[in-house]
């Protein structure tokens, strides 16, 4: 675990000036702050805001990258006025990142970064993510996946360097709560995100709202299904969800598990 440190922190000596994709999530996290361990000020985190991103995503960036010592800046992009993009077709991450980095590179040249990065892992590459795709036509690095850096030792490294948010639980876009071929909206974006916020604050943390049609799925740890029923006010929480704009409120029985989603992929296109 230390050569890998190591191997990171040489990799971004050798780089000299930095800007950083940075999301907040605990990938990107380790990622700025062990470039800002190794350049300084001549390290920058840039995060992007759109409709698909928490707001209190933004605000634990801001909070983490403060904690850090990083330079933040924040830009605005524009993914939802791309009809590919809110088609939401299978490949929708690839339009997302392109916005992103078409974004990034003109603000990386005018500022002097000759290196954009990304928090990219080793496991992310094996999983089906067409928007790594779109980062590496731009020339962006993802220092994590280079160096073999897996989603357990990010969290392992940044408990190592102290980071408190070492366990966060992973965060993807609220795009991602959608099938894929349902068109996406501010609207349905807006009603996700407001009801992951109101389980958020009855304490259940590592959740999804995935929305289809007018349906809320609420799915949950599957060991933490039973305690949720036994104490929630399910009442008050159908009632909370139908005022967002869902109709109907379900509980997926089989529980939470990262890219669900994905299993309607074809095994061909999964393992693009």
């Amino acid at each position: 675990m230390l050569q890998k440190l190591e191997q990171l922190k040489a990799l971004f000596a050798q780089m000299e000036r930095a800007l950083i994709a940075y999301s907040g999530g605990v990938d990107s996290t380790l990622v700025a702050k062990i470039a800002t361990d190794v350049l300084g000020d001549r390290a920058i985190a840039v995060t992007a805001v759109s409709p698909s991103l928490l707001p209190e995503e933004l605000e634990d960036a801001q909070v983490q990258a403060a904690q850090i010592g990083i330079v933040h800046k924040i830009i605005q992009t524009h993914e939802m006025d791309n009809p590919n993009y809110t088609a939401n077709p299978v490949n929708r991450c690839y339009f997302c990142k392109s916005e992103l980095h078409d974004t990034l590179k003109p603000l990386a040249k005018e500022w002097g970064y000759p290196y954009i990065v990304d928090g990219v892992n080793a496991d992310d590459l094996r999983d089906y993510r067409p928007g790594i795709q779109a980062a590496k036509e731009r020339g962006v690095r993802s220092p994590l996946a280079e160096i073999g850096v897996t989603k357990a030792e990010v969290r392992q490294l940044s408990q190592q360097l102290g980071l408190s948010w070492w366990d966060k639980p992973a965060q993807p876009c609220l795009s991602s709560r959608f099938p894929y071929g349902e068109e996406i909206t501010v609207s349905k974006l807006q009603r996700v995100g407001r009801a992951e916020i109101y389980l958020r604050k009855l304490g259940w943390q590592n959740l999804r709202v995935r929305s289809e049609g007018d349906t809320a799925r609420i799915e949950l740890m599957p060991d933490l299904i039973k305690d949720f029923v036994a104490q929630t006010d399910l009442v008050a929480l159908t009632a909370a969800f139908q005022s967002y704009g869902f109709v109907y409120v379900t509980l997926d029985l089989e529980g939470y598990r990262s890219g669900k989603l994905n299993q309607v992929l074809s095994a061909p296109m999964a393992s693009r």
